[in-house]
């Protein structure tokens, strides 16, 4: 195993050169974004326990931003798509893309709140950058769902996409935060159902230990420009009641990961999941996946969300638009992986 992991970092350093650890000057919408931040949601995450009522409210006060959120440049078409429990919309921007492809997005917000059409900065970018359509789903959420819910979801639209034709080495599953989390379960599901495997996946921030067990959990908690530690055990408790947390469909973190596809992940060096993303990356690599893992020093929680007004925000784009160019130039040698 040691021999194949060597082989597997060498092979991951000819395909996708560059540090891992994203060190640049901070532009100054940056740091305003982590100050606006630190200054508004982190003190109210910091001090309001995680009950129905707060989590109510929370996704009410989330759902002011849908003005500014579900925009969508001219250039971007929208068409709204029906599933039996769950619906969703296709993206795609620009007349260019590849029909024959296409990217499944599982949106972030907890397990409780958000939307695909809240998620459309980082939606019509990917389809931009990627060349290729995106299917984004408003899956089943808490309070009113439970895991076994969402799972359900997210395999349903990754099985749609093949029942429409889509060939699973033109199909990549990306996520972010509680999305992240939904895609590594689910990639375990369809392995588990017998179902081809996607080309790639993308993870943004993904939060992939429910138990707060990270030690970034702690050592990051004056650090992250957004989220409490506290906030985020509590919403992991909320919305995990009635299963086990340390389950490895709970917590991917703590999974096999035997098989997989190349991953990409992204996250900000202080925030509080940082090590949920750095254990999925060193867990993957050691069974063999290859990983391209990405620390962006003192960026917030999915940082691509804010591409509108800040420069390392559309910067990820194009590291995006790169892993996905290897991957799709070395997928015979991933295969044989």
């Amino acid at each position: 195993m040691q021999a194949e992991n060597r082989a597997v970092h060498v092979q991951q350093k000819e395909w996708h050169p560059h540090d891992h650890r994203i060190h640049e000057p901070l532009s100054w919408q940056a740091r305003a974004l982590n100050l606006t931040l630190k200054s508004t949601v982190k003190p109210v995450l910091s001090r309001v326990s995680v009950s129905r009522r707060t989590i109510w409210l929370a996704e009410r006060l989330y759902s002011l931003t849908a003005p500014l959120m579900s925009a969508l440049p001219q250039h971007v078409d929208r068409q709204d798509v029906e599933f039996t429990h769950f619906t969703g919309e296709w993206i795609r921007s620009g007349p260019f893309l590849d029909e024959n492809k296409v990217l499944l997005y599982l949106h972030g917000g907890g397990y409780f709140f958000s939307s695909a059409a809240l998620h459309r900065p980082v939606t019509w970018r990917l389809s931009q950058v990627c060349k290729r359509p995106v299917l984004a789903i408003n899956y089943r959420m808490a309070p009113a769902f439970q895991f076994r819910h969402w799972l359900e979801d997210a395999v349903t639209a990754y099985v749609h996409l093949l029942e429409r034709g889509y060939k699973a080495h033109n199909i990549i599953v990306a996520g972010d935060s509680a999305g992240g989390n939904l895609v590594l379960v689910m990639l375990q599901s369809l392995r588990h159902q017998g179902f081809p495997l996607p080309n790639a996946c993308i993870c943004l921030s993904p939060w992939t230990d429910m138990t707060g067990a990270s030690e970034s959990m702690h050592r990051n908690r004056h650090y992250d420009p957004m989220f409490a530690a506290r906030a985020v055990s509590g919403v992991g408790r909320f919305v995990g009641h009635g299963v086990d947390l340390e389950h490895p469909w709970v917590s991917p973190a703590r999974a096999d990961l035997s098989g997989f596809p190349p991953l990409m992940i992204m996250v900000g060096s202080t925030e509080v999941l940082r090590d949920d993303a750095l254990r999925v990356a060193q867990r993957a690599r050691a069974y063999g996946v290859p990983v391209v893992y990405e620390e962006w020093v003192a960026m917030p929680h999915v940082f691509p969300l804010f591409a509108s007004f800040v420069p390392e925000s559309r910067k990820a784009y194009a590291h995006i638009a790169r892993f996905v160019r290897d991957v799709e130039l070395n997928r015979d040698a991933f295969e044989a992986h």
